[in-house]
Order: C-alpha cells, then structure tokens, then sequence
C-alpha cells in the first residue's frame, strides 16, 4: 500500500518534463544543473536520490541525496564534452521508488555571462571616457584642473630652508617605480629641484629603491639642466638606504637629525614608518609638506606635517604641474565618472525613498526601484 501511494506521487512528480538536466549557465564549464518538480515536505518522501551514469540504461552510481524540499542540484564533478545521464529516485523510509532517466547532456564553457552585461556596459562606459579625453588632451583641448593648496606650500617651504641655509629633503617612501603615487610624485620632485637650482639650496632624496633612485637621479639632473645649473648636481645626494621598512626609517631619521633640513617633502607610498619620520622631521623644525594615497597614513601626516595632500590631490598636483596628456586625460575621465556616480546614487536614494512613500498608489515604482539596484550592483 505505501509504495503503491508513493509511487503514485513520484509518477506526478516526474511527468514529462518535471525533471530535467542541462548544462549550467553563465560558467566556465564543468556543471550540469538538475531540476525537477519538488514534492514538498511530504510525509511519504524523505529525500530524493540522484545517480549518474554514461549509459541511459546502466551503470547509474549515486552522486547525492539531496532533502524533499529541494528541487534542484548541480553536478561540478563532470567532464566538458562528455555526455552523461541522470537518475532521481525518491526515498520514501526503507523504500525507493525508481524516476525516469534525462540525457545525454554535456557541459560546455560559456565565453560571456549574460548576467553581468552591466559590468561589460560600465566598463565601456569608463574605457570611452577615459579615451575621449585623452584625444582630448592630445589634441590640445583647454582642460581645467583646479590649483591643489598644497603646492602653494612649496614655495614657502623652499623660500624659508634657503633663508635658514638648510638643505631640502624629497622622499618616496617605501614605494616602487610601478606604483602610481611614485610616478605622480616625480613631476612634484622636478618641481622642487628646479627650485632648488633656482635658489643654490641642496636637495637630499633618500631612496628605498634602487630603480626610483635612478628614476629620482635623471628627474633632478634634467631639472638641474634645465634651469642652467648642471653642475649644481650631485648624485651623492641622492641616495639609496635600504630596502627594509624601519631600516629606511632609521637612515632618514639619521640624515634628517644630521642635516637638519628646512623643508621635507613626504610624497610616494609609506606605511607604519611615515609617523616616525614626521615625527622627527618636526622636531628639527623643518616646514613639511605630505602627500599620499595610503588612506592609514593620512591622519599621521595630518598630524605631524604642516600641509597635506589628501588621497588623489596628489596625481592632481602632478597633472597640474605638468599636464601629460594620458594623466590629464585620465584624470578628467574620473573627475566625470565621480560626478555621474553621485548623480546615480542621488537619483537612486531619491527613487527608493519616493517609492516607498506612495507605495499603495503607486506599487510600480518599488519595482522600478529594485530593478535600478539590480542592475547597478554588479554583485547583485
């Protein structure tokens, strides 16, 4: 009598086309994905039983036994290419009743998940800014970027280690040539040497990297040459220390308390080490002037340097100082993109909380609301 009723409930629940397999979608292959009508949470069915095999009529091995709330499974221990056939059996306490059998099916990688056109549109959307604009600049097209506060700060600090007749000290920090503060801090380097010949005051660029010293060595004998003043250049000047953290912090400290420079600059990539240093370049009193985009290590420079510039100012001061077509470029495009990200998030919060104050009459804009967020979270 139970498996006669069992078997009547297994029968309506595997009708054509209750279950089914098929290979997973938006992958990179090696799934299949089962489906089928669940029954609930019967009394008369446990569980459901799914087997595989390479034959419709034999060899079928058990792949798992899945609960009967369920109604669905995939398959990751498969082949690309390989056919397979399914089996689900419902279990019902001691007894089983057999499903019919699905396949062949096989699984294939899928060049493009449909599911993430929002990313592929966003990042052509960026791409193209950021290309317009470098044609743009490229061009010769007038570009504004506004004066970063900071620079004016140079001058000064300059000014006043001339009057006091004290060197000026650069540092990159512990950053490499690949790391993008260290390239827009070069030009903010030139910037500097070139004040540095103008005035006869020597310039000090302790490195803790031998390829951002040569970088550092050929930006301020160009910018000695070019002010007219090589032979005011000296590479002793402008030396490697070590590549160790607190090494490197210790040669700086060692220099700073030894040449007790008027100006410091702390432009490039720091970490734990940039309080230590600040710290000791205050206390020689020397003007200091920071700027990094390592967020842990603003709040440091803020305390202990006299002017800081925050984040991004620094590739803005960069692209100031020498508008390179790519930087500027590039530095208009994500100008333009923060600007529509705050358009979208406002206009967002806007329809969601629109949505929610005219609900009853007007239950469609909830739905508008979601389907915005859904398609803007690439996550989602």
């Amino acid at each position: 009598m139970m498996n006669a009723l069992v078997a009547c409930i297994v029968s309506a629940a595997f009708a054509a086309g209750s279950f089914s397999a098929a290979d997973s979608p938006n992958d990179q292959g090696g799934a299949i994905r089962l489906s089928w009508s669940a029954v609930g949470d019967s009394v008369l069915i446990s569980s459901y039983l799914v087997y595989r095999s390479d034959a419709p009529d034999s060899g079928f091995v058990p792949l798992t036994e899945e609960p009967s709330s369920s109604s669905e499974y995939t398959d990751n221990s498969v082949q690309d290419g390989r056919p397979y056939y399914y089996r689900l059996d419902a279990v019902s306490g001691t007894d089983t009743v057999r499903g019919k059998v699905v396949g062949p099916v096989k699984s294939v990688a899928q060049w493009f998940n449909t599911t993430r056109v929002n990313i592929l549109v966003l990042t052509a959307v960026i791409s193209g800014l950021f290309v317009f604009y470098i044609y743009r600049a490229r061009r010769g097209a007038k570009m504004f970027v506004r004066k970063i506060s900071g620079l004016d700060a140079i001058d000064e600090a300059l000014g006043r280690a001339t009057e006091m007749g004290r060197p000026i000290m650069f540092s990159f920090g512990l950053g490499y040539i690949t790391d993008m503060v260290v390239i827009a801090a070069l030009p903010l380097l030139r910037k500097v040497a070139m004040k540095s010949a103008e005035y006869s005051t020597r310039l000090l660029v302790p490195n803790s990297d031998p390829i951002v010293m040569t970088a550092a060595q050929e930006t301020v004998k160009e910018a000695y040459t070019e002010m007219g003043r090589p032979d005011f250049y000296n590479a002793d000047n402008i030396s490697f220390l070590t590549s160790d953290q607190f090494g490197y912090a210790a040669g700086v400290d060692g220099m700073i308390l030894r040449e007790k420079p008027g100006a410091i600059f702390w432009l490039g990539y720091f970490y734990a080490e940039s309080l230590i240093m600040a710290e000791t370049g205050h206390s020689v009193g020397a003007i200091q002037l920071a700027g990094t985009t390592e967020t842990t290590q603003l709040p440091f420079f803020v305390a202990a340097c006299d002017y800081t510039m925050i984040g991004e100012e620094i590739y803005a001061a960069s692209c100031y100082l020498r508008p390179e077509p790519v930087m500027l470029g590039t530095l208009k495009g994500e100008d333009f993109i923060r600007f529509w990200l705050i358009v979208l998030i406002t206009g967002t919060v806007a329809l969601g909380t629109l949505a929610t104050l005219v609900s009853k009459p007007a239950p469609w804009l909830q739905s508008v609301f979601e389907t915005v967020v859904r398609w803007a979270t690439p996550a989602y």
